[in-house]
């Protein structure tokens, strides 16, 4: 139990930065939307992003797992070499991705379907090398145990980010309006996309500095066999990282071409890129539980004895019952939700669901990978990866162009659904943990019971719905500190009971 404390803890501080700032990310999902002119100009941004998430993966190929691995290894005797290793070999890869971005922006504008705007290209990818170069610098830092430092420094890069993003996009605009001549020498209210990537340029920027003592206040050792090891371990994981990137990304990246015979393409991916960042809440959870669950299983794995399998079943038993929460949150009050949601964008809440629930089937995916990671057979997470990305690809080209998103919804249902299955059975062959399914069962029962109650009972009083659902979301609460969750157990609560 100590363990799941620990682990308790580490995924709070964690998560106070990786929560809290998707959060903030999500918040500003509804000032875009309300801020820019159509949903098709969102749809670029939806676009923009999903090319940058896939390319941060290639550029950080698999370097963060890697490290944790041959930190923790036994043979390697010194993590400081390691660290620093894969660290050359992050800048080195960085700096040529940029220059080659820049040398070539014109012609990959026109690929992108963005001609006349060659500085997103470059800033896009000036982004990308700056945020993949830093992945390194803060896994040293959660393999230090320095949560603290990792978390202020993502809060930090928040902060950044809003400020900025509420100067460019709100403050300057207002001021055009009223007095032009005062920011009419760098401000163009037609560039509010470029904005947002002007925004995210200056925080990434102000974070390597921040990152200068994990960057330049070591001692540096590059071992080419160091770095070999690292490189083949992490090769399944990149494979894995690019496919997983790709059924979260694939609907957004070529949605314009998939749907093209459809009368909006681009407002269409507006829309769903809107309200699937609704979902997003579950996908923040999952973060915040893999920056501590990683350096978890790894330092669990270095102890002897079956006490580290019932810890790590014991993680997957409440990660399920608290995204099954999240869940059951946010989908009963969705009503509130969309009150910050421009009209034009309220047919595509019907996505919401189904978006949730591939997001958690992922978490729990994400939990079961532990087993080809303690072993060193990170190909399996390649093939299941590979494996989804087939299901995604093929659902979205067979059905986005008569169905539009709601196909890419169900597309990244039926992949994560078939992941986290495949992956349960063929690693009960291989690494067998005994999950507690029974319990994983009667709490996915219960909840798809309320969940159920909560939208199909019709209740036309949006206060007195709201009151119904946060009655049923209370019994869920009940039921799990009943079953699972005594409050004498819970930190700080327990204080004031007897």
């Amino acid at each position: 139990m100590s363990g799941m404390k620990s682990l308790a803890k580490d995924t709070a501080i964690y998560g106070l930065s990786s929560i809290l700032g998707r959060f903030l990310n999500w918040c500003f999902v509804f000032l875009y939307i309300n801020v820019l002119k159509t949903t098709a100009e969102y749809g670029i941004v939806t676009n923009l992003y999903a090319y940058m998430a896939l390319l941060l993966i290639l550029l950080t190929y698999g370097m963060e797992t890697g490290f944790f691995r041959f930190a923790n290894d036994r043979e390697e005797k010194d993590p400081l070499k390691v660290y620093t290793t894969g660290l050359i070999s992050l800048a080195t890869s960085s700096t040529l991705f940029f220059v080659a971005v820049w040398v070539f922006r014109a012609p990959l504008a026109g690929i992108l379907g963005y001609p006349e705007h060659t500085d997103y290209v470059w800033m896009m990818a000036l982004i990308i090398a700056m945020d993949a170069f830093s992945a390194l610098p803060f896994a040293y830092l959660r393999y230090q145990k320095r949560p603290v430092r990792f978390a202020a420094i993502k809060l930090l890069s928040i902060f950044l980010n809003i400020v900025f993003n509420l100067f460019f996009i709100l403050l300057c605009p207002w001021l055009y309006k009223i007095h032009p001549e005062w920011i009419s020498w760098f401000f163009n209210p037609d560039f509010l996309v470029g904005y947002i990537l002007v925004s995210n340029v200056i925080s990434s920027g102000a974070i390597l500095l921040v990152l200068v003592p994990e960057i330049f206040g070591i001692h540096y050792r590059f071992d080419a066999r160091v770095l070999k090891r690292m490189l083949r371990y992490s090769f399944p994981l990149l494979i894995l990282g690019i496919a997983g990137i790709m059924n979260q990304t694939f609907d957004k990246m070529f949605y314009p071409v998939l749907a093209s015979g459809r009368p909006d393409a681009m407002s269409e991916l507006g829309i769903y890129g809107a309200v699937y960042k609704i979902a997003i809440v579950m996908v923040m959870f999952t973060q915040a539980f893999r920056f501590a669950y990683e350096p978890f299983i790894f330092s669990k794995n270095r102890e002897k004895g079956e006490g580290n399998k019932q810890a790590y079943s014991d993680a997957m038993k409440y990660f399920i019952i608290f995204g099954l929460l999240i869940f059951l949150g946010v989908m009963f009050y969705l009503d509130i939700v969309k009150y910050f949601m421009p009209p034009a964008y309220y047919v595509g809440l019907a996505v919401v669901p189904i978006v949730m629930l591939a997001d958690l089937f992922f978490g729990i995916f994400f939990n079961l990978s532990l087993w080809y990671k303690l072993t060193d057979r990170t190909q399996w997470g390649a093939w299941f990866s590979l494996f989804g990305f087939v299901i995604t690809a093929v659902m979205n080209i067979a059905f986005v162009p008569r169905f539009g998103y709601m196909a890419c919804a169900w597309a990244a249902f039926v992949c994560y659904l078939c992941m986290m299955v495949a992956s349960y059975f063929i690693g009960q062959r291989i690494y067998p943990i005994r999950y507690d399914l029974r319990s994983a069962f009667v709490y996915t029962l219960l909840a798809l019971v309320l969940y159920a109650a909560g939208m199909l009972i019709p209740i036309d009083n949006i206060v007195l719905r709201i009151l119904f659902r946060t009655i049923l979301l209370a019994v869920f609460i009940v039921y799990i500190i009943r079953k699972d969750m005594p409050l004498r157990e819970i930190p700080v609560i327990k204080n004031f009971l007897k």
